[in-house]
């Protein structure tokens, strides 16, 4: 019988030949953690869930992501469910959460988040920021269902609601706020061939492509929103595609918005931007 060190090495093992040994330790991690609670990898304890682990890992030979394979993600400290119907939450939107609460005044703001898929934005900012009254607004209902899962999981308050935000003769009666955030669609379809597997097979294509003679289009259709329905001093941020990021700081210059700002990720990369109105 295997120990838990045995198992652990030999799951590293499999999973680098196809993911690289980088990924394939950070994987190995996850799933020892949440799928098995087994924190001490040396242990020469036995590893009694074998077969879990092997289907596991033939899941994630076909390119399947492990969140979904398990049902859930981290972000920001907090415990996500994750199903095809939403995005995987990333690193990237953890630093943009971050910039917000650096850049942003704490009290009884008013905020929406436009595409909110898993609900990680708004409900992180929730638990930050217990007194803002904070939205999600979300064209899926399938993924607004597991954004309500994920408030009640992380204890909460927070209003879903399906909008779809390209559809301006809506906007009248629609609500003013304080802070707008948007992680829209920004990849052309164009681009599809270069993206890896386990995303274009696995997560949901509605949430990442967009068409290739109008890429910017949230972002232009979002900025034309915020500029109405922004309260004074009110500001907008968005998650960008680092190739097109200077052109949504063109937009929002053009639209009248000040002191708008390009921020790099850790990667040096120029991933987000935010305005005041």
């Amino acid at each position: 019988m295997l120990t838990i060190q045995q198992a652990h090495q030999q799951f590293i093992q499999q999973v680098t030949t196809f993911q690289g040994e980088r990924e394939a330790r950070s994987i190995a991690r996850i799933v020892f953690e949440d799928a098995f609670h087994l924190f001490d990898y040396q242990s020469a304890q036995p590893f009694l869930p074998i077969e879990k682990l092997q289907t596991i890992q033939q899941r994630l030979a076909n390119h399947e992501p492990v969140q979904y394979i398990l049902g859930q993600a981290d972000f920001y400290g907090l415990k996500f469910n994750v199903t095809p119907a939403v995005l995987i939450p990333r690193p990237e939107t953890e630093e943009l959460v971050y910039w917000m609460l650096e850049s942003i005044e704490k009290s009884n703001l008013k905020i929406v988040d436009i595409g909110t898929g898993s609900g990680c934005i708004p409900i992180t900012l929730k638990k930050k920021m217990p007194s803002a009254a904070i939205t999600g607004w979300e064209i899926s209902e399938e993924a607004l269902e597991i954004a309500k899962q994920n408030a009640l999981l992380n204890q909460v308050e927070v209003t879903f609601k399906v909008v779809d935000i390209l559809k301006e003769a809506n906007w009248p009666s629609l609500p003013k706020f304080d802070i707008i955030v948007s992680n829209p669609p920004y990849i052309p379809h164009s681009e599809i061939g270069l993206m890896p597997k386990q995303v274009t097979h696995f997560e949901p294509n509605l949430a990442l492509f967009v068409d290739n003679q109008a890429p910017l289009i949230f972002y232009q259709k979002i900025a034309e929103f915020a500029w109405q329905k922004l309260n004074k001093s009110g500001q907008l941020f968005f998650e960008c595609n680092e190739f097109n990021a200077k052109e949504v700081v063109l937009i929002l210059r053009q639209l009248g918005f000040s002191q708008v700002e390009l921020e790099k990720d850790m990667e040096g990369k120029e991933r987000m931007v935010r305005g005041i109105l």
